[in-house]
């Protein structure tokens, strides 16, 4: 009772143990068994969830257990059926919202994605039940494998990515599940990709308090470039109004609009304001140029975006259809083909606008990869860089430690060895971290080492070992013939 008192009061007491790193190591071990236990009951309650919605099923076919059966005025029989099922499913979510305290339509979500979960991902609803992953992960594998109906397909899918589950944080994951999705697809993505551009548009949806939301549909290389091309400027105004404002009295105001104008002291806004201040300037005041081609349109990006290539994808410029023999094979066997680039390391685009960023868009990195393996074999750019910068950059995407993954513009080169203590400045001495964990490494007990090709294990202050890869890119393709994108 006396511990009970303590804890509750914000001073947890360790009598028992005089070397904190061993109640560190007691405490580690207690929420690893914590988190597997929480894995499995939450394992329990999606499975107890799906009961619940075929339960609604058995209800709606008992005409007198939820609605009268009969067909109402204005319904077909068709059409009743059909309404009477949903009505069934939001009897029994509303039943177990007010139970529980929560809203009937999550609730009824819920039921819906616990179906889903044990009918379609039996391996992943297997391991989040044995503990061996959580329900975040469990969420991410299903969201990224919903787009896969051919049955194999999807149980080659599970295989792969529960593995790499049951040793990553989600977010790692989630970009292998993707990719791996993306594999198992029986269509191609430059076919697909044709077909989507087809619905690219801009939209306005009403905010209260006088603002509005302005949403575009657009192709990746495009969207991503957009965005990055205004962080750039933004960066760069706050950079110039902070240079300006210690080196004296501020400039008259400019006439040039809201987004240029600096004050008296440092530009205070933030950097989501300034890329909204700066969209909405050179969307109201600049004029649309070299949009009539695909070309004109990505090669107008100076963005700073990687876009990892296959060394295949630049060299066959149309050995291959899109809707040819290749897209009629089966989607179940050997297509990595399906995986032809990724843009940051994240998104996958087509072959054919890889081709384009690569060849033409002089501002984006280049990213060779071997077709086979899918190591990183060089990184240019047809103006001057850093080459082992962009390298580095370009191999491990995000931070190198475990479980974070903040993207590689934002992350600090580390010397693995010490560069004081004779660390070479080379590959294999080097790693991406994010300033966080870069700190963490260099002021902590904290320790890492590089077994080669990438790789690190890291070795926490009790002894832990953990093992991280730097992510594989996306390796072979096939050619989408030399019909240009659809934008």
């Amino acid at each position: 009772m006396e511990k009970t008192s303590s804890l509750s009061e914000g001073t947890p007491q360790s009598d028992t143990a005089s070397d904190p790193l061993a109640v560190l190591d007691g405490m580690v071990s207690t929420l690893g068994s914590l988190e597997s236990a929480i894995a499995s009951l939450q394992a329990l309650r999606e499975y107890t969830l799906a009961i619940a919605s075929r339960l609604a099923e058995v209800m709606n076919n008992d005409a007198g257990a939820v609605l009268d059966g009969t067909a109402r005025p204005g319904f077909t029989a068709a059409a009743w059926v059909s309404r009477s099922a949903e009505l069934a499913q939001r009897t029994v979510a509303a039943e177990i919202a007010t139970a529980t305290r929560a809203n009937d339509r999550t609730i009824q979500r819920q039921m819906g994605q616990a179906v889903e979960l044990l009918d379609r991902f039996p391996v992943t609803f297997g391991a989040l039940a044995a503990g061996r992953i959580s329900l975040a992960h469990a969420r991410v594998i299903q969201d990224a494998g919903t787009v896969l109906d051919d049955p194999d397909a999807l149980s080659r899918y599970e295989s792969v990515v529960v593995a790499c589950a049951e040793q990553h944080a989600p977010g790692r994951v989630r970009r292998l599940a993707v990719r791996e999705a993306e594999r198992g697809q029986p269509e191609l993505l430059a076919t697909r990709h044709e077909r989507a551009c087809e619905e690219r548009r801009v939209w306005v949806t009403p905010l209260p308090d006088g603002m509005a939301e302005l949403a575009a549909t657009l192709p990746a290389a495009v969207a991503y470039g957009i965005h990055d091309r205004l962080t750039q400027m933004a960066k760069a105004h706050a950079e110039a109004s902070a240079s300006q404002a210690s080196s004296g009295p501020a400039a008259p105001e400019s006439t040039a609009g809201p987004a240029h104008r600096i004050d008296q002291h440092t530009d205070q806004r933030t950097t989501d304001q300034l890329r909204a201040d700066l969209l909405s300037e050179l969307l109201l005041r600049g004029a649309p140029t070299a949009h009539d081609t695909p070309d004109g349109l990505l090669a107008a990006i100076t963005a700073h975006v990687d876009v990892t290539v296959p060394v295949l994808t630049l060299i066959d410029g149309g050995s291959a259809s899109a809707t040819g023999n290749a897209a009629m094979s089966n989607p179940a066997a050997d297509r990595p083909e399906q995986v032809p680039a990724e843009l940051d390391g994240r998104h996958p685009i087509d072959p054919l606008t890889a081709r384009v960023l690569a060849g033409q868009a002089t501002a984006w990195n280049r990213v060779l990869t071997d077709p086979f393996t899918g190591v990183v074999l060089a990184v240019d750019r047809y103006r001057p860089g850093e080459d082992l910068k962009r390298l580095l950059a370009a191999r491990d995407t995000g931070c190198r430690f475990p479980g974070c993954g903040i993207k590689a513009s934002d992350l600090d080169l580390d010397h693995t060895h010490d560069a004081a203590l004779g660390g070479a400045k080379e590959a294999g001495n080097l790693a991406g971290l994010c300033r966080r964990h870069h700190m963490l490494k260099h002021h902590s007990r904290w320790k890492v080492r590089q077994t080669g090709a990438g790789v690190l294990e890291w070795i926490s202050p009790t002894g832990r070992r953990n093992t991280d890869h730097p992510p594989i890119p996306a390796t072979t393709t096939v050619g989408t013939g030399n019909k240009p994108p659809p934008f």
